[in-house]
């Protein structure tokens, strides 16, 4: 059992990978995104996802309907599969820059946003 989670996550992060390169060279580095807007939405949304760690579950509807948002931007760049939206949570809490960045919104935002994409991928997606 433990091996087959552990299978699962790698698909995960390569489908995360595969999906982001493909993206990247079919839209010149993603050249049609505002990047400047769209970190200024995420911005806005951790935000408001930072005052909800401590009080909400990450399966809530009110943190769902934020994590749809989440979705919508991380979709300005490529439209992750259901695969790849959750190799996307794993990717914030294995890198370290990402992780930081992420838990400066709150200490345990990374983990949050890990259980609460996770729900996303598998109910919506």
């Amino acid at each position: 059992m433990q091996n087959s989670y552990a299978e699962e996550l790698d698909q995960c992060r390569q489908a995360l990978i595969e999906e982001q390169n493909h993206s990247l060279a079919s839209t010149a580095q993603w050249s049609h995104v505002d990047k400047r807007q769209a970190h200024a939405d995420w911005d806005a949304l951790y935000q408001r996802l930072a005052q909800l760690v401590d009080r909400s579950p990450a399966q809530a509807d009110e943190v769902q309907a934020l994590m749809a948002q989440h979705y919508a931007i991380a979709s300005r760049f490529f439209r992750p599969s259901k695969l790849a939206y959750i190799g996307m949570a794993l990717f914030y809490a294995e890198n370290t820059e990402m992780r930081n960045f992420h838990n400066s919104y709150h200490p345990n935002m990374v983990r949050f946003l890990r259980e609460a994409m996770a729900a996303h991928a598998h109910q919506m997606l």
